[in-house]
């Protein structure tokens, strides 16, 4: 139980990494809220965790909608009195070259993978500050440190990301905050499955690639992402912060 009493908000939470990640912090003890867009998603993870024997709530979300994610903190604040962890894990995977790619697509992608990030940090961060301590994980990608053909907006996205959460690592290190961000590989997700498998024809072909970009020889599973998102937080790691994981089998030493 190493997040006994601690709260913890992971936005995306109905699938892939945020599903398992919610699951995980719920079983070490804590309260544990997830948003996303899709309610049937929350529900079924709500489900899920209450055949464990363990609660999760949630709340329906549009992370780029400002509004939204300030009354998600206020009921986060209002229900359990505090916020210790942030989990900012919600994105999309639009396909696409840099000359293919909509100017609709590149916004859409921008404003859930960063800006979203960016808000509900934002409103996260006063009360982390007041109460001098607390953890924030932020979701890039391996992609978003090395680059990679035709997910353009995605990629510069993660790019972003890595790039804010060094700085937001600096702005609160002297407050008792500490920001990291994980960056998979490719992960067996619907982000992977619905998003850059979608404008692939040879559906086998795209996974014995995906599988050879990484040393060990495969992808990774969503719960071995959300281990390393438990680590980051675990006050064993304190002196952590500012770091960018790579969780890729060995894709980033290449």
């Amino acid at each position: 139980m190493k997040f006994k009493d601690k709260t913890v908000i992971v936005t995306g939470g109905g699938t892939g990494i945020g599903r398992e990640t919610a699951l995980l912090f719920a079983e070490e003890g804590a309260n544990v809220l997830i948003t996303g867009r899709r309610i049937d998603k929350l529900r079924e993870v709500q489900k899920e965790a209450g055949k464990l024997g363990i609660e999760i709530d949630y709340l329906v979300n549009d992370i780029s909608d400002e509004d939204r994610c300030k009354s998600i903190v206020k009921y986060v604040v209002e229900k359990y009195g505090h916020i210790d962890i942030l989990f900012n894990n919600a994105g999309i995977l639009l396909p696409g070259s840099t000359h293919e790619i909509s100017s609709l697509e590149w916004d859409k992608t921008f404003n859930v993978n960063v800006r979203g990030m960016w808000l509900m940090s934002k409103h996260v961060l006063p009360h982390l500050m007041e109460q001098r301590s607390g953890s924030i994980i932020n979701s890039s990608s391996v992609i978003g440190i090395k680059g990679f053909t035709g997910v353009a907006a995605y990629a510069a996205s993660k790019g972003a990301v890595a790039e804010l959460t060094k700085c937001m690592a600096l702005e609160y290190a002297d407050k008792g905050i500490r920001v990291n961000a994980i960056c998979p590989g490719f992960v067996d997700t619907p982000l992977v499955s619905e998003g850059y498998m979608s404008r692939v024809e040879d559906k086998e072909d795209a996974k014995t690639y995906l599988n050879s970009l990484h040393p060990l020889g495969r992808i990774a599973t969503a719960k071995e992402i959300a281990h390393a998102v438990l680590f980051l937080c675990d006050e064993n790691s304190g002196f952590i912060t500012g770091h960018l994981l790579p969780i890729d089998g060995g894709w980033n030493a290449k």
